[in-house]
């Protein structure tokens, strides 16, 4: 009977914790003090070059007038800031984001790490104001490799949305509310940290970042 009981009530919260893991957490940047990185997050880079410098700085265009920031403008190509955001870890997740590329003569790109292992293997998606294009990879013990990528116009100093929808090997990534692409990888199938993400020396502001874990 007790056996009974338990497997019934267990049945009835099953739905509620299925739409408890897929509330999206929304990263409230506007309310975080001006500085340094906040706690929830740690500074991580992959590749070579001067180490990352992220932080909260002011922005009277940003939501709530504030916005995450990589200011280190080291020119090193091969360098790919992260900041790392620690509460979450999921496989199927949908991340979004809103950044403007502010400056950098090597890269002003911007972009969204899901399924981060270490600071060498994760993907990415992101999108460059000097090349105009949005590009999808999978970085491998350090390796960047292209998987799949559009043409699309990415303008300075301006706000910009990147959208990042994994599921199982399946990706879309969308661009200013627009799908871009769809594709399909096998070589990260757990679950991992989600990261904002640069290149070179770009100084890139991100004020919206939400995280949505998906079933």
């Amino acid at each position: 009977m007790v056996s009974h009981l338990f497997i019934a009530i267990a049945a009835a919260l099953l739905p509620v914790a299925a739409r408890a893991q897929e509330t999206p957490t929304n990263v409230d940047i506007a309310q975080m003090p001006v500085g340094g990185l906040p706690s929830d997050f740690t500074a991580e880079r992959t590749g070579q070059g001067a180490p990352a410098q992220w932080s909260v700085v002011q922005d009277a265009s940003a939501n709530g007038g504030h916005a995450i920031a990589q200011t280190s403008q080291d020119q090193t190509d091969y360098r790919f800031p992260l900041a790392i955001y620690k509460s979450v870890n999921a496989k199927n997740v949908e991340a979004t984001v809103r950044f403007k590329p502010v400056d950098g003569k090597i890269d002003q790109a911007g972009g969204i790490a899901v399924r981060l292992a270490t600071p060498d293997d994760y993907y990415v998606v992101r999108a460059n104001a000097l090349e105009d294009n949005v590009r999808f990879y999978r970085v491998v013990k350090g390796n960047r490799q292209q998987i799949e990528g559009a043409n699309v116009k990415v303008a300075k100093n301006q706000w910009h949305t990147l959208v990042l929808k994994a599921v199982d090997d399946r990706f879309t990534v969308s661009f200013d509310g627009k799908e871009l692409y769809t594709a399909t990888d096998r070589t990260f199938a757990a679950a991992g940290r989600v990261a904002l993400w640069t290149k070179a020396d770009s100084v890139t502001h991100f004020d919206r970042f939400e995280i949505k874990p998906l079933p």
